[in-house]
């Protein structure tokens, strides 16, 4: 999207419109999906179950929030100036 001219903001915004629903979908179907683990009668699958649930949702948080964050943090940068000494 940033090849085809769009800023930034606005390559986000339209990504998370493309695919935006895909993430959170996926993101939700897996995390309700271990959650229900929690209700198994073994000890470390329940546990397990908790902490995949909380991690697929954690993921699916940080795919949508924090990877376009970082990249505008990581992007917005003006380049370094190099020196051409001889």
């Amino acid at each position: 999207m940033l090849e085809e001219g769009l800023s930034l903001q606005d390559a986000f915004f339209k990504t998370l419109q493309v695919s935006g629903n895909a993430v959170l979908m996926t993101g939700l179907t897996l995390t309700v999906g271990v959650a229900t683990w929690i209700f198994s009668d073994l000890q470390f699958q329940a546990d397990m179950g908790l902490l995949l649930a909380f991690m697929f949702f954690a993921n699916m948080i940080g795919a949508i929030v924090l990877l376009p964050a970082l990249a505008r943090f990581f992007m917005s940068a003006p380049p370094a100036k190099t020196s051409l000494a001889d």
